[in-house]
């Protein structure tokens, strides 16, 4: 039986548990982690599709039939419904025998299409409606070894792409340079990953995602895109691959900050400084057994007591989505447990002026954390000759 035969037996357990009758799930990657299908056209292109759970143990894919060769290929299900533009009923064909007259119908509220959303509350009372995601969220958030291979695997791909964005940031370089150097990096460092350790030829080693850095005057902005900008001596750079970090559909979250040959404003490595001393006061809490919200709020005290502003979250979880449950925030009482993938941060912002950021992502141990990036981060290493 494959993992996604498994995770779709614990499923339907959880429903039988819960009396739940059936459940419609459409998020991309909870479909993924239940039967092995991706790379589908989805909403974007108003095309649904639609994982069906009963309780009683069949299980149903409703997909496009232009994606029926990767479902059939793909898809561990019991059986697969394939719908046409403006033929039938399109995707609404199989919905009604399946939940009308049922118990208790369970799905996404928030992460279901509008579209789909709209439709199953004409066919389901309210009251028979019950929210599918803590089960879910809750089955994803350990992971199991094979998952956890992925993740370290998925860390080498990040490294691979953080060193050859490095060696790409120069003055005079225009940053969508250094966004060509870390996808190429990506790429082929997860090639060989996929060729050495894989058995699937369908999965593409190609990273995507538009590449998340910024540089001099642009450095207190988050989530800039590499620009055709020109980045100049002195100046900082912040890299961050936190979507870009996708091996065999696993994320992970990862960032740094450096500067070119010198730091030109003298008062920003102080900053920088207490970014690190964030982070680093976070590892020193990270373990089993601690609540989400110590780890946020030990970092969150080494900003504040350098007199910085309240930081956003130090962290969260990953694995197949960009975030997961816990969140390392404050109010999230989630006790970490090993098998955890987690991406910490360190960081400070200075308004309108400096910002900088180092994060990493770890696995949760026994006794501890396992880091899946470990790139330099000491002053001295960050400033590129």
């Amino acid at each position: 039986m494959s993992i996604f035969e498994n995770r779709l037996k614990a499923l339907i357990g959880k429903l039988s548990e819960r009396d739940i009758d059936v459940a419609l799930i459409t998020d991309d990657d909870s479909v993924y982690y239940y039967t092995g299908y991706y790379d589908y056209l989805h909403m974007e292109f108003g095309r649904p599709s639609i994982l069906v759970v009963t309780s009683d143990g069949n299980s149903l894919l409703i997909t496009p039939s232009m994606e029926m060769d990767m479902a059939e290929a793909a898809a561990r299900v019991d059986r697969i419904a394939a719908w046409n533009d403006g033929m039938g009923n399109e995707w609404r064909e199989e919905l009604p025998a399946l939940v009308s007259g049922k118990g208790v119908v369970a799905l996404e509220p928030d992460l279901m299409p509008p579209l789909v959303r709209n439709y199953v509350n004409s066919l389901v009372d309210a009251d028979r409606q019950i929210d599918i995601v803590p089960v879910i969220s809750d089955m994803r958030m350990i992971k199991s070894e094979e998952e956890l291979n992925l993740a370290r695997h998925a860390g080498q791909v990040a490294m691979a792409m953080m060193a050859g964005g490095r060696s790409a940031i120069a003055a005079g370089v225009p940053e969508f340079e250094v966004a060509l150097a870390t996808s190429q990096a990506g790429t082929r460092k997860a090639a060989k990953l996929l060729s050495a350790h894989y058995d699937d030829h369908r999965m593409s080693p190609n990273t995507h995602f538009l590449q998340i850095m910024a540089s001099g005057r642009d450095i207190t902005m988050p989530h800039h895109r590499a620009s055709t900008r020109a980045m100049q001596k002195g100046e900082p750079v912040f890299l961050c691959f936190c979507g870009m970090t996708n091996f065999h559909r696993f994320k992970l979250g990862f960032d740094r900050t450096f500067w070119i040959e010198e730091i030109a404003e003298k008062s920003q490595a102080a900053v920088y400084q207490v970014a690190v001393d964030s982070q680093k006061a976070a590892l020193e809490v990270l373990r089993p057994g601690v609540a989400a919200e110590d780890v946020h709020k030990a970092y969150a005290e080494v900003i504040q007591g350098a007199g910085y502003e309240y930081p956003f979250r130090c962290g969260r979880a990953t694995g197949f989505s960009f975030l997961e449950k816990p969140e390392l925030v404050f109010g999230d009482k989630t006790i970490l447990q090993p098998g955890m993938v987690l991406a910490v941060d360190g960081s400070v912002s200075v308004a309108k002026t400096f910002r900088a950021q180092v994060g990493d992502s770890f696995i949760v141990t026994e006794d501890g954390y396992e880091p899946l990036t470990w790139f330099d981060k000491d002053i001295e290493d960050v400033i590129i000759a």
